[in-house]
């Protein structure tokens, strides 16, 4: 089995708990299951030997993991330096670029209190992700994103706009 191949075996199993995620109401559950993601998603890109964005998912399997216990400012800005140190150190042109943005959206989305605008703050950041991916040439992880959109626009639908059944 090729690390290409491998790559795309991971982020096909990290697809089932992205579109987990936004099915859930409750912000810790969410965030662990993009945790569980994370971690696939990371391993993925050490394969593919994109060392900015493997960094970057590794950060963000840790944040994912810390913000589902909270949600303190502090914590978002220690993440957000942590992302921005670890792009510098390994930038290797706009990919790191734009992989750096849609980290620093979903940073802010994990330890945004309200789910509503954790939702929304994760649409922006996984449309720089969506381009970083198809950027990279990971056909698995384009996908991958965009079914993480339409499920988070799905579970956006349910809980903010879908009309509450009649009595």
């Amino acid at each position: 089995m090729t690390p290409f191949f491998l790559s795309q075996v991971l982020v096909a199993i990290a697809i089932c708990f992205d579109l987990m995620s936004f099915q859930f109401k409750e912000r810790k559950k969410i965030v662990t299951c993009l945790f569980c993601a994370g971690t696939l998603i990371s391993s993925h890109f050490i394969l593919l030997e994109q060392w900015t964005a493997a960094s970057l998912m590794i950060i963000a399997t840790v944040r994912y993991l810390v913000s589902v216990f909270s949600t303190s400012s502090k914590l978002k800005y220690l993440f957000c330096g942590a992302s921005f140190i670890s792009t510098f150190v390994t930038y290797s042109g706009l990919v790191s670029v734009i992989s750096c943005l849609g980290s620093m959206f979903q940073t802010i989305a994990a330890f945004n209190e309200n789910d509503r605008r954790l939702r929304e703050l994760m649409i922006v950041g996984t449309a720089f992700w969506l381009l970083h991916n198809y950027l990279i040439g990971s056909p698995t992880a384009v996908v991958m994103e965009m079914l993480f959109i339409s499920s988070n626009l799905i579970g956006y639908y349910r809980y903010y706009y879908k009309p509450a059944p009649a009595l």
